[in-house]
């Protein structure tokens, strides 16, 4: 059964009620008795007293290691909190089929990059730029799909970026993915949060749903950016339509007018470009600078190999002790003695 001492414990707690024996090497020595019948009687040896002491207290820590290593210990895992620069960051990437264009708005072709592509290699070098910054990851074309929930590890993030590779189908529902991205944030309000919202068109959102939308954006309150990846010679966000002003006939204008429309902050950046994608991903970067907890679990490490060290540590000063016995003088003359003693009877 485990047991827990403070930030430490065992996993076999019945073991360490043998650590009493670890005490019989005060009471009994595992070393030869000397021959000398009055040891006391010779001088005052401080040095072979020290030896002594060395010897029992290199017992004590064999009996007591084998005990402690026997037990299973181990110092238990633990959450460790620091406060860094840094936000928790949903990522919205748009997947439909017109991100595998380029800027030019055709398949690439030799050097040229898709705007997805430029995307996810602009995007990876963005994570990472802040140790303590939080990413979800969100994709979206007919329907959003959750690459990665929000995390502190980086190395995830730009796995999960770099996997979204595949080409996407022709129709963005927007709706959807933003109320996947929204779902992303903890429930921690004292933390910066900023939903990152990479598309390079819109599609009409219905007025209920936006209804939706308003009341989720109202209760999680999001910084909002829209890097608005523009095919070159498409409308702006800012232009009114030649004809009828409406969302089917400009959805990008008016997805831009519902963002502004939120009670929350909101920038939109229009690039035309790799370059521009660069700079817009740098500027937000700048802007989202608020402190953020970051919380980092330690495992349980294990402490077996220290117990055993020690009772090997001790059991080697006892076998260099017994390898170094030698005969005392006095124990060589009374063997002497022992040995003329036929000679003197027979004289």
């Amino acid at each position: 059964m485990p047991a827990v001492f403070a930030p430490y414990g065992v996993e076999t707690a019945w073991v360490l009620w043998l650590l009493p024996l670890a005490l019989l090497p005060i009471v009994a020595s595992g070393r030869r008795r000397s021959a000398v019948p009055a040891i006391a009687a010779a001088p005052a040896d401080p040095l072979s007293r020290r030896i002594g002491r060395a010897l029992t207290l290199s017992g004590i820590a064999t009996i007591g290691g084998l005990v402690v290593g026997l037990s299973g210990p181990y110092r238990a895992g633990e959450r460790i909190t620091r406060i860094g620069i840094g936000a928790q960051v949903s990522m919205l990437i748009d997947r439909s089929g017109s991100m595998n264009e380029t800027f030019a708005g055709k398949q690439p072709s030799g050097a040229e990059e898709s705007k997805a592509a430029a995307s996810r290699r602009l995007l990876s070098g963005f994570v990472g730029e802040r140790a303590h910054d939080h990413f979800a990851v969100t994709a979206f074309s007919t329907a959003p799909m959750l690459v990665l929930p929000m995390t502190d590890r980086h190395d995830a993030v730009r796995a999960a970026i770099a996997a979204i590779d595949r080409p996407g189908l022709d129709y963005t529902n927007v709706a959807r993915g933003l109320a996947m991205a929204l779902s992303q944030f903890g429930a921690d309000r004292g933390i910066a949060r900023v939903l990152l919202f990479i598309s390079d068109g819109a599609a009409v959102i219905d007025p209920r749903v936006q209804d939706q939308l308003r009341a989720a954006f109202a209760k999680v309150r999001p910084n909002l950016y829209w890097l608005f990846l523009r095919t070159k010679g498409s409308p702006s966000i800012h232009d009114r339509p030649a004809g009828e002003d409406t969302p089917q006939a400009a959805p990008e204008r008016h997805l831009d007018l519902f963002f502004k429309s939120l009670t929350i902050p909101y920038r939109a950046f229009e690039a035309e470009g790799p370059q521009a994608v660069a700079d817009a991903i740098a500027r937000i970067e700048a802007l989202e600078r608020d402190p953020i907890p970051s919380t980092e679990v330690r495992p349980r490490h294990d402490l077996t190999g220290w117990a055993y060290g020690v009772a090997a540590l001790g059991l080697l000063l006892l076998a260099l002790a017994v390898l170094a016995e030698a005969d005392l003088p006095a124990r060589r003359a009374v063997r002497r003695i022992a040995a003329d003693e036929p000679l003197r009877r027979a004289a």
